[in-house]
């Protein structure tokens, strides 16, 4: 058994130059968000939800994205509305977001 049920990984990289990047996107504020609202809910900890930064995850071309692991589903999202649904649906309730899903 994983010592988290599920582990969000936040692409938060910032590149230097034109290429898009998560992070020029609001990344990391929207990771600090859903930190805590997993927190809030009491779904963070051992065994539950575990959400994390991680560095490049090579799709931010479409759009800022995370990936929910074991589960293996990557979603984008543009604001704390797509962070929340995510939150509630997905870490939850075990339902994957089809609308957010890339």
């Amino acid at each position: 058994m994983s010592y988290y049920s599920r582990h969000v990984f936040f692409c938060c990289n910032q590149r230097d130059g034109s290429r898009v990047c998560c992070n020029d996107r609001g990344a990391s504020a929207l990771r600090d968000y859903a930190k805590q609202c997993v927190k809030a809910l009491d779904l963070a900890g051992p065994s539950q939800v575990r959400i994390n930064q991680a560095g490049c995850l090579d799709r931010c071309e479409e759009g800022p994205c995370l990936v929910v692991y074991p589960d293996a589903v990557w979603y984008t999202y543009v604001d704390q509305a797509d962070v929340d649904e995510i939150i509630e649906e997905h870490l939850r309730h075990g339902r994957i977001v089809e609308r957010l899903r890339i």
